[in-house]
């Protein structure tokens, strides 16, 4: 079993708390989807992606919880009961041995915990959920939900108030984050309704868009989110710094790429891609 490639969060995270972020390697399953493929959503053989989930289970000697995600804001509260499959972007627990884990393949995977160790918490967070636009509202649409990253905060706040405190004067710096690899500043195109539906919460969310030809931008994703982050009082940000080690589509030998690996919409592809998914988890041990 090949381990070795896996990212290990480099951050001040307590003694108690654990987190893993897998990449290719390690697996079993066939091109495209080689080798450790851990969506069963994607067209892999599902006893391929059922060793492969065997794999990562061993590795973390626990089993880690897949919810259904729908590149939404809801967040799911997880405990060893959990089965898989709740629909959700966003999971968060106080457990002890509960992974919490969000598969990616581009977008950004979000994890926290607090400076107790006593909680832990994941997000997928793509645009539509950073931004908070529903997948059902069409592009540019803004729904009147917060995005992802404002619902764990909230659900963090809840499960940390003391019986005497308020949850508005509960202080943000006791939460810590670490944002893993994404696609990156030089590889996400969007349209100017992705940009809109940013500047609609965050004037400042403008120095994360560059121009690339007429209605086109490069948008930073991660820069995004840590915007978003800090604009909520966390201060303390690790893990995915912009360079290019950093990006899902430019280390295909490392990662898995939505965006890199679309189906060839000429060729008869649907655009969507087929490639496998990567998984961020967290647990408090």
């Amino acid at each position: 079993m090949t381990t070795a490639d896996w990212l290990v969060p480099d951050w001040p995270a307590p003694a108690t708390v654990h987190a893993v972020f897998t990449t290719r390697s390690g697996g079993c399953s066939n091109s495209p989807w080689d080798s450790l493929n851990l969506g069963d959503h994607v067209g892999d053989e599902p006893a391929q992606v059922a060793a492969n989930r065997a794999t990562l289970q061993e590795a973390i000697a626990r089993r880690p919880v897949f919810l259904k995600q729908v590149h939404g804001t809801a967040v799911a509260h997880l405990s060893a009961q959990t089965p898989d499959g709740s629909m959700a972007d966003a999971c968060i627990s106080t457990e002890h041995g509960v992974p919490c884990t969000v598969m990616v393949a581009d977008c950004l995977p979000v994890l926290l915990t607090n400076l107790g160790g006593t909680a832990v918490a994941a997000a997928h967070a793509g645009w539509r959920g950073l931004a908070g636009v529903s997948p059902n509202k069409k592009l540019g649409e803004k729904s009147e939900t917060s995005g992802v990253l404002e619902t764990i905060f909230d659900a963090f706040k809840v499960l940390n108030r003391p019986a005497d405190q308020s949850i508005e004067s509960l202080a943000a710096t006791e939460i810590i984050a670490w944002i893993g690899p994404c696609i990156g500043p030089t590889a996400f195109e969007v349209g100017a309704e992705v940009k809109a539906a940013f500047e609609k919460d965050q004037l400042c969310a403008t120095q994360f868009f560059k121009v690339t030809a007429e209605g086109k931008y490069l948008a930073d994703l991660a820069g995004l989110a840590r915007a978003r982050l800090q604009a909520l009082g966390v201060s303390k940000i690790y893990g995915n710094n912009n360079s290019a080690a950093w990006c899902t589509v430019g280390n295909p030998s490392r990662f898995f790429s939505h965006r890199r690996d679309a189906g060839a919409v000429a060729s008869g592809g649907n655009g969507f891609g087929t490639t496998g998914r990567m998984a961020a988890c967290i647990w408090i041990k």
